[in-house]
């Protein structure tokens, strides 16, 4: 308790230990699973780069402008906080790069959704992928199969379509993508369309959205007929060319003459997310089915590495924005452990996390976690990212953690958190941890004194105990 330097002893809620540091462990060794192949006839990775760079030349070209003209010490890029081009900018960049005004938005639009372009709070910056964007093609590829997600945004649907019918197509569309992929040539639309008229009702079924047909018995005490669902009369045939233009947009398919096509990088990215969806099924620890919280639970007893690899399997089989919505519901939650859990996992999800993030830095019991995550995402050292918190969030945090540990360690394990504090002296810790007002404050004090063998430190910490607890 004498030392100010930090030490990691934070039961790895806080910083992450380096994946070179952790022990091995007998029940982490899994099976060598051999390095999936490409369907035959798959360009190489260094083609496929290639033909991702061609397709993506404007979007950068608009990045790359957009770091030499706007970048530290010039005027802001974004005028609405969400990393939309200004009026003024748009126009300048118009000027100098000999586009129109309506090429330099959409290009730059590509590349926020390509990567190229970073959202950080109420500016952008010029993402890594634009960095090592000409000698790296695994970040070309990477940031491809980002636009190739983010395709219902790259070409927004009509305002005359149904909202709900629209979320049913984009729900049904990697289906169809897999039966172009394994066509592997062109298909009729008339074929995709009757494909996507029995998703669309086997996702209709599945939320049992049976209609009320006027005439039959209802069961006893069940409700009134409800209103029809707007997407049940909504046609599907122009939802279904506004999609196939969508990916066309982001050329991960042709279409044209009643037909389309996959192209190399649309076939190759199916083939990757058909790959993933393997991956997640092998889930390590069994715990892909779960919700967010019981996977964390499933998660707690496992090293670091290990954890690591089910987070991905977990998030693997999910929508990115749900997985995020639902690990912080589970940090929200009474458990510190699976608080801190939730944030080791909201590393893995990466930069998509970073709004929903941002937005719980004003909730106190997740502000610590959230500073330390967004420091580390801006690329402090996680060993430096503690100095992000101010003394009293440093505090708090100390507390949190110190009741995972009161709830799911060892004795040994607390007295050893106490070296964690920034505070150089316990009397002073005891000061401090009363007055930042947390939740189990007492019930920490109170395991603490317990664990300790100093007893004179464990009637101090006893004493400060009964204090909090009588409001003295």
């Amino acid at each position: 308790m004498t030392s100010r330097i930090p030490r990691d002893s934070r039961l790895r809620l806080v910083r992450p230990r380096p994946l070179a540091a952790a022990p091995k462990a007998v029940n982490q060794r899994r099976p060598s699973r051999p390095a999936p192949r490409p369907p035959e006839g798959t360009p190489a990775p260094a083609e496929l780069a290639r033909m991702a760079r061609t397709g993506l030349a404007g979007p950068v070209r608009v990045a790359r402008w957009a770091d030499a003209a706007l970048g530290p010490g010039s005027d802001g890029a974004t005028a609405d906080g969400k990393a939309t081009l200004s009026e003024s900018t748009a126009r300048r960049a118009a000027a100098d790069l000999g586009l129109s005004l309506a090429q330099v938005r959409a290009d730059w639009d590509t590349a926020r959704l390509a990567g190229l372009v970073e959202v950080h709070g109420d500016s952008a910056r010029p993402g890594w992928r634009l960095r090592a964007w000409d000698r790296d093609d695994s970040a070309v590829l990477r940031g491809w199969v980002a636009l190739f997600d983010a395709w219902s945004l790259a070409h927004p649907e009509h305002e005359e379509h149904e909202p709900a019918a629209v979320a049913e197509v984009v729900s049904a569309m990697p289906q169809l993508l897999s039966f172009l992929q394994l066509s592997a040539g062109p298909v009729p639309v008339e074929q995709l369309l009757d494909l996507l008229q029995q998703r669309v009702t086997e996702l209709r079924t599945e939320r049992c959205e049976v209609p009320y047909e006027p005439g039959t018995e209802q069961p006893a005490g069940a409700p009134g007929p409800a209103e029809p669902a707007p997407a049940a009369d909504a046609p599907l045939d122009p939802l279904l060319d506004w999609a196939l233009k969508a990916l066309a947009s982001v050329g991960a398919l042709t279409y044209g003459a009643g037909q389309a096509t996959l192209t190399p990088l649309g076939s190759w990215a199916v083939w990757v997310k058909l790959e993933q969806i393997c991956v997640a099924a092998q889930s390590p620890a069994g715990n892909i089915e779960q919700s967010a919280e019981d996977m964390l639970r499933g998660c707690a007893q496992l090293r670091p590495n290990a954890a690591r690899a089910e987070y991905r399997a977990w998030l693997a089989a999910r929508p990115v924005g749900s997985a995020v919505t639902q690990l912080i519901d589970a940090a929200r939650g009474e458990d510190a452990l699976l608080r801190g859990l939730a944030f080791e996992a909201l590393r893995v999800v990466g930069a998509p996390a970073e709004p929903d993030v941002r937005a719980v830095v004003v909730e106190p019991a997740l502000r610590p976690y959230a500073l330390l995550w967004l420091a580390e995402h801006d690329g402090v050292d996680p060993e430096d990212a503690h100095e992000a918190l101010t003394r009293d969030e440093a505090t708090w945090l100390w507390v949190d953690t110190a009741a995972a540990v009161a709830d799911h360690g060892e004795a040994p394990m607390l007295v050893r958190h106490l070296e964690a504090a920034v505070q150089p002296t316990v009397p002073q810790l005891l000061d401090e941890v009363r007055a930042v007002g947390h939740p189990r404050t007492v019930q920490v004090l109170v395991a603490l004194a317990a664990a300790h063998p100093d007893p004179a430190l464990a009637k101090a910490v006893r004493r400060a105990a009964f204090q909090v607890h009588t409001g003295g």
